[in-house]
């Protein structure tokens, strides 16, 4: 592939492309895709070299994205996939053949893209340059282009019109559910925020419509599919409808409705599907950082990690929670970012609860633990309350109150398990 990326330093490290990244933070998110257009130009079009399906929404992209490339990859397709964010390493965003990026590869692939922006860079003219967001996902187009996919399943970052990930032309669209979230970016309504996600429907491409589809957006999606000649598919709610009887690795019942969605993606794509190699698909296909289990050795009990960011993400989280506990206490550590509604999302919450412990994410807009209990409000009786701002101390105290026989939760916000799960001392992650 011509272009910049041939004169990359050969001697990058994952390490020194981490830190390029996140030395991008510090100019922000901007939206827009001329930037993006032009890195794509500068790295010779890796976004036209592989066929694309496009997941946008607010909640269950990265399991829905997970989920249609393993059933790609069990039916024989060479797919990839683009996620985000990640929990210790950008390296997990890429993947190719349900492999994330190695440590060269990945190391590789954003020193070529760093070249492509620094050229984009001295383009604009003193202009805002190229972001974090733009600069991974021109990486992560170039890597599976040169892999060879022959398709690639991108989950948008923020919104949909404005958003890196919308420089493919995607035959395939999934818009798995709309909630009012990122309002300051989408609109303040429903319709609004699902107009922006489904303004990356390309003329006479397939729309996925997820079960629990707002009516609102549902109209919309109607509107834009009419304007694009696009086919509409509404996913049943269980993959049951699908394959009965169909068990999955993942927990909860929300990742069975995002499994239905995965389903219907997958055979708009390949036109059928087989019932052995989807169920072999679903036994093989796990989430990090959603519902996901955790027996400790030392027999400090069970930990869950879940990322839920929202009302309806702990909603979805609290649905299952029951079946799970069998009765056992259960004791959440949270931490929330200030943008939610976490009132919402603890009120969802505390009626599971035997325990509480408020903390705060290394992210800078997580609300702090007393902001957080304080609106919590008055406790159900029974409920024990802690603060703690180091969310490893966090943990620590949730297990104590939780005991050896009870559930240590850890959710509100995907920052919070991140910060659980990176090695102690490595560094931070992205806050984008």
């Amino acid at each position: 592939m011509a272009g910049p990326s041939q004169t990359a330093p050969v001697t990058w490290s994952a390490g020194d492309a981490e830190r390029w990244l996140l030395s991008l933070e510090l100019f922000g998110m901007r939206f827009g895709l001329d930037r993006m257009r032009s890195l794509m130009t500068a790295l010779g079009r890796p976004n036209d070299a592989f066929g694309a399906i496009h997941v946008v929404g607010t909640n269950g992209k990265s399991s829905t994205v997970r989920m249609i490339d393993a059933l790609l990859a069990h039916h024989d397709v060479r797919a990839g996939a683009y996620l985000s964010p990640h929990l210790v390493s950008f390296a997990e965003r890429i993947r190719v053949g349900g492999v994330d990026a190695t440590a060269p590869e990945f190391a590789a692939t954003v020193g070529r893209a760093r070249v492509a922006a620094e050229a984009v860079d001295r383009g604009l003219a003193g202009e805002d340059g190229v972001t974090q967001f733009e600069a991974l996902t021109a990486a992560a187009y170039l890597h599976l282009a040169e892999a060879g996919v022959q398709v690639a399943v991108v989950e948008a970052g923020l919104g949909g019109r404005w958003d890196a990930t919308n420089v493919i032309d995607a035959e395939i669209v999934v818009l798995t559910n709309i909630g009012l979230e990122h309002t300051r970016w989408l609109g303040t309504t429903i319709a609004e925020i699902a107009r922006e996600k489904l303004a990356v429907l390309s003329r006479g491409a397939t729309l996925i419509l997820g079960a629990d589809l707002h009516p609102d957006a549902g109209a919309e999606a109607a509107i834009a599919a009419d304007r694009e000649g696009a086919t509409i598919i509404r996913a049943p709610r269980q993959p049951d409808a699908l394959e009965p009887g169909l068990q999955l690795l993942a927990r909860g019942a929300f990742q069975r409705r995002n499994f239905a969605v995965a389903c219907a993606a997958a055979r708009a794509y390949l036109g059928s599907l087989d019932g052995a190699r989807v169920r072999a698909a679903a036994l093989r296909t796990d989430v990090p950082g959603r519902f996901e289990v955790l027996a400790d050795g030392d027999g400090s009990g069970v930990l869950v990690l879940d990322g839920a960011h929202n009302a309806a993400g702990i909603s979805a989280l609290a649905e299952s929670l029951p079946a799970f506990l069998s009765g056992r206490p259960l004791v959440a550590v949270v931490s929330v970012l200030e943008d939610k509604d976490a009132g919402s999302m603890l009120e969802r919450l505390l009626g599971l609860c035997t325990g509480i412990v408020f903390t705060a994410s290394a992210h800078p807009r997580a609300l702090r633990p007393g902001a957080l209990e304080r609106l919590a409000g008055e406790l159900p009786p029974g409920v024990t309350s802690r603060c703690e701002e180091d969310p490893r101390c966090a943990l620590v105290v949730a297990r104590e109150l939780a005991g050896r026989d009870g559930v240590v939760l850890a959710t509100g916000s995907i920052y919070l398990v991140a910060d659980l799960t990176r090695p102690v001392g490595a560094h931070r992650g992205s806050t984008l």
